[in-house]
């Protein structure tokens, strides 16, 4: 077993919902495809501060975070950030992270997004009972 790779499209959800209104062109949504790991045991995504600057999330926040060596510290929170993986997308916040560091996908869009994990085949798929639209309960 490795770790989890996958592709992932962001963007600003404020210039697409512009763009979607016909008040900027689509050319001008700023948009960006990258290799993510999945990480089952972050909870929230995480993107390099670079790339929540070029994408220009407006930041709101602070969340203390547990990193894996259990260290607390503290990152900033960026709204706005439209998220793509496969044919399912999601709005969410992420956790601003230092220039240039890995980005993480969380649990939160693998829940909202009713994606699957299999470690072993390093994929990352919609869950066979749901194969089309994300399923969710509401109970």
């Amino acid at each position: 077993m490795g770790e989890v790779r996958a592709r992932i499209v962001i963007e600003n959800q404020a210039d697409r919902i512009l763009s979607e209104a016909g008040h900027l062109d689509t050319a001008h949504v700023r948009r960006l495809e990258l290799d993510a790991l999945v990480d089952t045991g972050a909870v929230m995504t995480s993107l390099p501060q670079d790339v929540v600057e070029t994408l220009g999330l407006p930041r709101d926040g602070k969340i203390i975070v547990t990193l894996a060596s259990e260290e607390k510290i503290e990152l900033e929170r960026a709204r706005l950030l439209s998220l793509t993986l496969g044919n399912r997308q999601m709005d969410t916040d992420c956790l601003v992270g230092p220039p240039r560091c890995e980005p993480l996908v969380g649990q939160l869009v693998l829940e909202r997004l009713d994606l699957i994990v299999d470690p072993v085949q390093q994929t990352v798929t919609p869950r066979p009972e749901s194969p089309f639209l994300p399923s969710l309960k509401l109970k």
